[in-house]
């Protein structure tokens, strides 16, 4: 795992170390460059050691120096891929190192080897002979990619926050990004916040070539390909078959030549990935759990049954609601662009922090299995009902909740009075367009349309599949996979989620949808499958979720913040929300006369990053709260 950045035309030599060294905690263990003056292309990268740390140095070539690699992430099949190459012929110089079967990987396949890579990954290859840059991002988005174009230059990095350090990228915010941001809590797509900086979307690879400046992109994997249920196998069959795949990913991502750790919640996914670790024969596993001082969303008593089970070097601490508000500037800062979601796993990863590098995680199981029922509502309504309604009412569920089931139950029912804005926890396309002022951007798409258009696209498999393969297409890698790699990279730890295993996936989409997730649980057949390895308590245990005090911080703690950077003033001088926003939303309820936590909270969170990223350029992770945005 490593922080990986690259450029090509003027002064690439002088810029590579400055974009490497913005970058150290993603890779603290070691640190290379790589320069080819003559072509004006220059490779860097941070090293977090995790396979052949004494071998596996970057950047790294082929034999004769023709083919070099920046690569940030693991290949879990590498040990099948480097036995196949071996057979035909290639020779390698290092032990055990993925890095290197993808160098002949490359050699042998040419731009059709991502398509043989099970991982997470992101990659540059230069091939010297061609003049070209080759690379990759992995299937389900789970490694971050950056990039910037212009006449001269193409410069790409792991973090946004090293791309902009440099002079000729600008800084100037995209309004559409902002727009879809105040619906989703995150930034969509290909498009980052800013205008001149874009991401390798999930499953794509790229090439660059050098004399032309021509850079072109290919799909190499879709979520919707997978989605072929099989029908031939019976339900008992399905648990046991369930069992084994998920085994076998484990087993895949917990190559490593340093101790393998967990983040154990204390729920279904984490706590099979515990079990099926042991079940492996990884014999000194350590466990991470953090706790509340709420003990209605405590989950620090179900962890602990799993770690006394399996015998784990069981770690807890206790996490108040008010540690995050400490915290809170270094969060933004790592974050790299406006995001209003979960904050908590930061201290996962903080107390992991110089004791481990890998830890497994159980991200991406929700997404498989049921989603909490999103699904339930549309098939409640009955075929042709559902479908008289998707065709009346278009994209408006989209707009109206962004997946919210209640109030997306509300409006199906025909409720239209709650198509106000204070029904929804987020903001509306409508609702949006009078918050942001016309000089900083008008013509925006709405943001329910691109959702509503990725749903009907898939809805011909029913509505299970349609709605996990949206939610696997948007939130899962641009929410919670982003969040996770920051938060995790910010302390020098590589976050793993074998439950995104590309084959696990696809192995996941050939079970039924009917027989993947019930409608009235879930997760049923994950936990069948599962049962004899976890405690009774937690196989009957509900879901918990941390809920952040969001409306008391607004009126309390952060009241002073709120007024500042949500101010009428510090909005008319900042030209992007019209200034009345401050008494419409803001002012009643932190006076106590309306209640709008999450949109205020998903206001201020935006207006932290800019405050940071644009008002003050802040270049290294902040260490002051956020009363010292307004002293």
């Amino acid at each position: 795992m490593c922080g990986i950045a690259g450029l090509t035309g003027p002064e690439s030599a002088n810029w590579i170390r400055p974009l490497v060294a913005m970058q150290t905690y993603r890779g603290p263990d070691d640190e290379g460059v790589f320069i080819d003056e003559h072509a004006g292309v220059a490779l860097g990268m941070r090293r977090l050691s995790i396979l052949d740390p004494v071998g596996g140095a970057q950047p790294m070539s082929n034999e004769d120096q023709t083919c070099w690699i920046i690569f940030n992430g693991e290949i879990f099949n590498s040990p099948a891929l480097r036995a196949e190459l071996e057979q035909t012929g290639r020779r390698f110089r290092t032990r055990n190192s993925d890095t290197e079967v993808l160098l002949h990987l490359y050699e042998t396949h040419g731009f059709n080897m991502p398509q043989l890579l099970n991982g997470m990954f992101a990659f540059v290859i230069y091939d010297v002979p061609r003049g070209i840059l080759f690379g990759a991002r992995d299937p389900l988005g789970i490694k971050p990619f950056y990039y910037s174009k212009d006449g001269l230059r193409f410069v790409f990095t792991s973090e946004l926050k090293a791309l902009i350090a440099l002079p000729w990228v600008s800084r100037e915010i995209a309004p559409q990004s902002v727009f879809d941001y105040l619906s989703l809590l995150h930034i969509p797509g290909e498009q980052s916040i800013f205008r001149s900086v874009r991401r390798l979307l999930p499953g794509h690879s790229f090439s660059y070539n050098l004399r032309t400046r021509q850079l072109k992109m290919q799909r190499y994997w879709r979520i919707e390909d997978v989605v072929r249920p099989d029908h031939s196998i019976s339900p008992k069959d399905w648990q046991e078959c369930l069992r084994g795949e998920l085994r076998a990913a484990v087993r895949r991502w917990s190559l490593s030549d340093v101790p393998v750790a967990c983040s154990l919640s204390g729920g279904l996914d984490s706590s099979s990935i515990v079990g099926l670790m042991r079940e492996n024969g990884v014999s000194d596993l350590s466990t991470y759990s953090i706790g509340f001082s709420d003990q209605n969303l405590n989950e620090l008593p179900l962890a602990h049954l799993v770690a006394k089970k399996w015998q784990t070097d069981h770690h807890e601490m206790v996490l108040e609601a008010n540690d995050l508000l400490r915290d809170l500037p270094a969060m933004v800062w790592h974050l790299d662009e406006p995001y209003g979601g979960g904050l908590p796993s930061w201290y996962i990863f903080r107390s992991m922090a110089g004791a481990v590098k890998v830890a497994m995680t159980g991200t991406g199981g929700d997404e498989l299995f049921g989603d909490y029922g999103k699904f339930r509502y549309l098939e409640s309504l009955g075929t042709r009902l559902r479908q008289a309604a998707l065709l009346v009412l278009g994209s408006a569920h989209f707009a109206s909740s962004h997946w919210q089931t209640k109030h997306f139950l509300r409006f199906m029912a025909g409720s239209l009075s709650s198509c106000h804005h204070d029904a929804f926890y987020y903001f509306t396309d409508d609702t949006k367009r009078t918050l942001i002022q016309a000089q900083f951007g008008n013509g925006f798409q709405n943001t329910a349309d691109s959702l509503s258009n990725l749903f009907n696209g898939n809805l011909a498999g029913g509505p299970r599949n349609a709605v996990a393969v949206l939610d696997m297409r948007t939130q899962l890698p641009e929410e919670f996979l982003a969040m996770t790699d920051r938060f995790s990279m910010a302390h020098s730890i590589e976050a793993r989620v074998p439950f995104l295993d590309h084959e696990f996936v696809k192995f996941c989409f050939s079970i039924p949808p009917h027989l993947r997730t019930r409608i009235d649980d879930y997760k049923y057949l994950l936990r069948s499958a599962m049962a004899d390895l976890l405690p009774p308590e937690l196989l009957s245990a509900p879901k918990r979720g941390f809920v952040l005090p969001v409306s008391r911080w607004l009126r309390e703690e952060l009241r002073p913040v709120v007024d500042h950077l949500l101010g009428a003033d510090y909005l008319r001088r900042q030209g992007i929300f019209q200034p009345h926003l401050y008494q419409w939303i803001v002012k009643p309820h932190l006076v106590g006369q309306e209640e709008h936590p999450v949109q205020i909270w998903s206001l201020l969170m935006f207006q932290l990053w800019y405050w940071m990223y644009i008002e003050q350029k802040t270049s290294g992770a902040p260490a002051f709260s956020c009363d010292a945005i307004v002293s």
